[in-house]
């Protein structure tokens, strides 16, 4: 069976409140067992746009990784983020 993942980039605008949103998402990210694989870090950009904060997080399938972001508890979050940083968000089946 294929994972689901998320790939998302993150320039945080806001960094004072921006702990609220990982504190608020920390409830959907135990619900679905969502296991992250690259959380910030060292980067290097050759091509194209970057953002400050780069995030690879995986679930045990797609579906999952769909149900996660469409949940009560992580749209709550969702919107914390969204207040406080931009994002360029994927979701994408894989192995």
């Amino acid at each position: 069976m294929s994972k689901g993942y998320w790939v998302v980039r993150v320039s945080v605008k806001n960094a004072e409140n921006y702990p609220a949103y990982l504190a608020a998402a920390r409830q959907a990210f135990e619900k679905y067992d969502a296991r992250f694989l690259v959380r910030g870090g060292q980067y290097r950009d050759p091509e194209g746009k970057s953002r400050d904060r780069n995030v690879v997080v995986e679930f045990k399938d797609f579906q999952t990784a769909l149900a996660c972001y469409d949940s009560p508890e992580y749209r709550a979050a969702r919107e914390i983020r969204m207040a406080n940083a931009e994002a360029d968000f994927l979701i994408i089946e894989g192995t």
